[in-house]
């Protein structure tokens, strides 16, 4: 009988929801035996969805480590759990697959990279879902080998469909911002194209709320626009948005000495073209797990694969650190109206203004 990996989720709302059915029914080498969350809603769905194939639900995190045989955790309930219950998961010995961000605050992403350090034989990733894209994927290998000279400047964008209510300003009380939120998946690109070795020169931001004015309690925009200079002459930009009216829009633009590479630039659900009587419309995805549906079941199986087979990691947990860094800088720029500026060793040299 072929071994399979016993992993449990821990938080049951939409993108918990989604990774316990990735774990259930997509990744082949992975059996979901276990499930948390303390919201007796959220429980309900799993006894209907989840119980019938044989996941015990708990409400309380630390009795769900306790199950019986339970080798991986993965952690994704709202942002303020993240880091606690991951190294809670580690000194349970346990693998952990952890949602990003690690944390809001770069201290506790500190003390995640520490706690996974102290026990080197156990799997910790952070989930930066667009590594496991194939487009973006394809992205990187073409640059990676050349075809366009040296990466140089990247702008980047993670748009998303605008919402007639005030979920995006409940969200922000606890999100950390939307350069954060949003933007540290684009940060996190930037450090993957430029190399993880790159270090920040200097962050600035702006911003505006053009729809959510109940953002502005939370020091937060619903767009917003940032540009982090790298030492070594590279350059990115970002752009974030809560409003886009046709859907979600995430596009990124890697730009070389020799050529270019663009991913999502013309985004389409697929190749067909609708011809009405007031033009030609293409249809595009409309929430970022429409765009990014195929690479989160890919990230639940290479993580299933890189604990059964002992293999490594794609990509290092001490990047998250680095993405929440500059993540925050950015969101500390367009609070401020800053320009934040650091050495060719990445310290800073001049004082946050609070």
């Amino acid at each position: 009988m072929v071994r399979k990996l016993q992993v449990a989720v821990s938080g049951l709302g939409r993108m918990g929801a989604r990774h316990a059915r990735h774990f259930l029914e997509k990744t082949p080498r992975a059996e979901l035996v276990a499930v948390c969350d303390p919201d007796p809603n959220a429980r309900a769905w799993a006894q209907a969805n989840l119980a019938p194939y044989g996941t015990k639900i708990y409400e309380d995190f630390d009795e769900m480590l306790k199950h019986p045989g339970l080798e991986a955790v993965c952690v994704a309930g709202i942002t303020t759990q993240h880091a606690p219950q991951t190294i809670r998961a580690i000194e349970a010995d346990k693998h952990v697959l952890c949602e990003k961000p690690l944390s809001t605050d770069i201290a506790t992403c500190e003390a995640v990279v520490e706690a996974a350090n102290k026990k080197p034989h156990l799997k910790v990733l952070c989930g930066f879902s667009r590594r496991f894209d194939a487009s973006y994927r394809a992205a990187f290998e073409r640059s990676d080998n050349g075809g366009i000279g040296r990466p140089t400047i990247l702008r980047s964008q993670t748009c998303d469909k605008f919402r007639d209510d005030d979920y995006f300003v409940h969200y922000a009380a606890h999100s950390g911002g939307v350069f954060v939120d949003a933007t540290v998946h684009d940060i996190d690109l930037a450090l993957w194209f430029f190399g993880a070795d790159s270090i920040v020169k200097s962050i600035s931001a702006v911003g505006v709320n053009a729809r959510y004015p109940g953002l502005a309690q939370h020091q937060d925009v619903d767009n917003g626009v940032g540009v982090v200079e790298f030492w070594g002459g590279r350059v990115a930009y970002f752009f974030a948005s809560r409003m886009m009216a046709a859907g979600q829009h995430d596009v990124t633009e890697i730009i070389g000495t020799h050529g270019k590479l663009t991913v999502n630039q013309n985004a389409a659900n697929d190749l067909v073209e609708h011809h009405e009587p007031n033009g030609i419309r293409r249809e595009i995805a409309q929430t970022y797990y429409d765009r990014f549906g195929p690479a989160f079941v890919t990230e639940s199986n290479e993580f299933t694969e890189c604990v059964l087979d002992d293999k490594k990691l794609p990509f290092k947990l001490s990047g998250a650190v680095s993405a929440v860094k500059i993540g925050a800088a950015l969101q500390e720029a367009l609070r401020t109206g800053t320009k934040i500026e650091f050495n060719e060793i990445g310290e800073r040299i001049n004082k946050a203004k609070l």
